[in-house]
């Protein structure tokens, strides 16, 4: 039983009366992890909506707007994910964008 703790103790005055209580450790939420699209010069705007709808899900109103922040900012944050789906999609997002030929980049970083 490691990690849990057992307390006794008496009920009353009456020490053969003893109740055990049990207090389980709090387990911590996995940290997570900010995926993020970088603006370049190449990448066409057409493709970098197409990778929002493919890899994250997004309607094409979101996905536009968010290809616009990219454009505009340099940067936008498309995801909020645990580390390995996070390191999952950006996997999928590099790859899928070399085998188009795009310098499109595609990174992460805890939140």
């Amino acid at each position: 039983m490691s990690g849990v703790k057992i307390f006794m103790s008496a009920v009353g005055d009456d020490p053969s009366q003893e109740v055990v209580v049990e207090t389980r450790p709090k387990t911590k939420r996995p940290p997570l992890y900010k995926v993020m699209l970088l603006n370049d010069d190449f990448t066409p705007m057409e493709f970098v909506v197409l990778v929002l709808e493919r890899f994250f899900s997004k309607n094409p109103t979101q996905a536009f707007e968010i290809m616009l922040t990219v454009h505009k900012k340099g940067l936008a944050m498309v995801g909020i994910f645990s580390h390995e789906v996070a390191e999952t999609k950006v996997s999928q997002v590099m790859d899928f964008s070399r085998r188009h030929q795009h310098p499109l980049q595609c990174t992460m970083e805890k939140n």
